[in-house]
C-alpha cells in the first residue's frame, strides 16, 4: 500500500471544494479517502504501508483526461506549421502519414506517453491509424487509452472496424474502442450509413471530428442540404450517444441535437487556435447543459500535449468570444479536464479521488513561485499552472512520473533518439 499524507485533496467529487487529509492506494484502487490519520491509529490498527508520501500540502487531484489526440503525431511536432486546417492536411500530414508504418507509429506513440505522464495525463481518448500499436505503447508503458476509429473513404474497411472494435475492448482497464469516422468531409454517405449501422450493431457511442471550421459546415451543407451534425442525426448516429471534436461551428439545432443525445463536446482550443479555425462556444454549450471535455488534438496542429495550456485558452479564449471575463470560470474547466472527461471516454472509476475508484492521482507542486499565494488554488492551477508544477503522476496505483524521472519501463533518451531517426528518415 502507498500512504499519500499532508496533502491538500481536490477530489471533484462536489465541485472544486479542497480540504486537507490523506489518500490510501491499494494495489489500484483508493482505499482510504479523507483527514489526516494519526501514526498512532495507523499502528493500532496494523496497517502498514511499502511506501509513505509526504505531499507537503501539496494538490493532490485526478489525472487529467486528454479527451481528443492523435498520439502518434508525435513525429510530426512543427514538421508543417502556420496553415490552414485543410492546406496542411492534404500537402503535409496525408502524405507523409502514407509513408508511416504501425511500427512508427508505436514509437511515437511511446514518446508521446512520456508528455501525458509528466503533465498529469493519465488517459487519453486516441484517434489514429493502426491503433493496436497505439494502444500497446500506451498499456506497456502504464498509461490509459481509450481509442476511436478513424475510418474514412481510404480505409480501412468496416471488417476492420469490426475487428478494432472487438480486440481493443479488453476488459482489461488499460484498453476500450468506440465506433467512430474522421469526419463527414473524408466520408462518403454510404459509408457514414454504414457506420451507423456497426455502431447500432455494437451499441456503441459515436465520435468524430464535427464542425471544425466553417468551410466544413458550408460545404457540407451545399453536399447534403444539412450541417454535419444534422446529417450524422438524420442517420440515427447518435442513438448511443458519443459526440464530436472541436464543435466550433455550431448551428442552434445542432446544439438541440447534442443536448437531446447528452453527447459530449471536446473542445480543442489550442489547436483551433494555432490553424485558426475559430473559437468555439463554450459558454453557449454550457448554458444549453451540454457536457464539455477538452482534448490537446495531435502534437502536430497543437505542437504540445499540454492540458494546463489547453485549460487556459478554454476560459481565455471563451472570455474574449463572449466579451465578458466572467465567462467560463476555472472551476468549470477543471471539470471539463478531468470528471466531464472521463464521462466522455466511459472511464467511469477514474473520475474523482474516492475509496473504490482507480488510483489515477496526480500531485500539484505549490512550492513554485507561480502557484503563489494560495489566494485561490484552483484559480492557480488554471490561470498559472504549467506542466512544471506536475509533481507525480499515478496510474492504476503505479507511480509512472516523479520529480522529473519517468518508470514507464523506458529509457526516455532511447525513445527521443527513435523518434528523430524515423522522422530524419522521412525528411530526407
Amino acid at each position: 500500500m502507498i500512504r499519500l499524507y499532508n496533502a491538500r485533496i481536490l477530489s471533484m467529487e462536489n465541485g472544486c471544494t479542497l480540504y486537507d487529509g490523506e489518500i490510501w492506494v491499494d494495489e489500484d484502487k483508493i482505499s482510504y479517502a479523507g483527514p489526516a490519520v494519526s501514526d498512532n491509529d495507523i499502528s493500532g490498527k496494523g496497517i502498514s504501508f511499502d511506501r509513505s508520501i509526504n505531499c507537503e500540502g501539496n494538490v493532490l487531484m485526478p489525472g487529467f483526461k486528454d479527451a481528443h489526440t492523435h498520439s502518434p503525431m508525435t513525429g510530426m511536432r512543427s514538421y508543417a506549421d502556420d496553415m490552414p486546417l485543410w492546406d496542411w492536411l492534404s500537402t503535409k500530414i496525408f502524405p507523409l502519414e502514407a509513408k508511416l508504418t504501425a511500427e512508427d507509429m508505436y514509437e511515437f506513440t511511446k514518446l508521446a506517453v512520456l508528455e501525458y505522464v509528466s503533465g498529469g495525463i493519465t488517459a487519453v481518448f486516441d484517434m489514429y491509424m493502426n491503433p493496436d500499436e497505439v494502444s500497446r505503447a500506451c498499456e506497456e508503458m502504464g498509461i490509459r487509452y481509450v481509442g476511436c476509429c478513424d475510418i474514412n473513404k481510404f480505409g480501412p474497411s468496416l471488417s476492420e472496424v469490426e475487428r478494432r472494435f472487438k480486440v481493443l475492448n479488453k476488459n482489461n482497464g488499460f484498453s476500450s474502442y468506440f465506433i467512430g469516422f474522421h469526419a463527414e468531409y473524408t466520408c462518403t454517405r454510404e459509408l457514414l450509413e454504414s457506420i451507423s449501422e456497426i455502431a447500432h450493431k455494437y451499441s456503441s457511442p459515436v465520435f468524430t471530428h464535427n464542425s471544425e471550421t466553417k468551410k466544413e459546415v458550408d460545404e457540407c451543407i451545399e453536399r447534403h442540404g444539412m450541417t454535419p451534425t444534422q446529417l450524422f442525426e438524420s442517420m440515427d448516429m447518435f442513438k448511443y450517444g458519443g459526440g464530436g471534436y472541436h464543435c466550433v461551428y455550431f448551428s442552434d439545432e445542432d446544439i438541440e441535437i447534442f443536448k437531446a443525445h447528452d453527447l459530449t463536446v471536446v473542445t480543442n482550443p489550442g489547436s483551433n487556435t494555432k490553424l485558426a479555425s475559430g473559437i468555439a462556444p463554450i459558454s453557449k454549450y454550457l448554458n444549453n447543459g451540454i457536457r464539455v471535455a477538452i482534448g490537446t488534438d495531435g502534437p502536430s496542429s497543437n505542437n504540445c500535449l499540454d492540458m494546463f495550456r489547453e485549460m487556459f485558452l478554454v476560459t481565455g479564449l471563451a472570455k474574449l468570444h463572449d466579451m465578458d471575463a466572467a465567462a467560463v470560470v476555472p472551476a468549470e474547466v477543471l471539470k471539463m479536464a478531468t470528471v466531464n472527461g472521463s464521462a466522455c471516454m466511459n472511464l467511469k472509476d477514474c473520475d474523482t479521488l474516492s475509496v473504490g475508484k482507480k488510483a489515477d492521482i496526480i500531485m500539484i507542486d505549490l512550492h513554485q513561485p507561480n502557484m503563489q499565494p494560495l489566494n485561490n488554488i484552483v484559480d492557480n492551477i488554471v490561470y498559472s499552472g504549467s506542466k512544471t508544477n506536475v509533481k507525480m503522476t499515478m496510474v492504476n496505483g503505479k507511480i509512472l512520473y516523479e520529480d522529473g524521472k519517468y518508470n514507464v519501463g523506458m529509457d526516455p533518451e532511447e525513445i527521443y533518439a527513435k523518434a528523430n531517426e524515423l522522422i530524419n528518415k522521412y525528411r530526407e
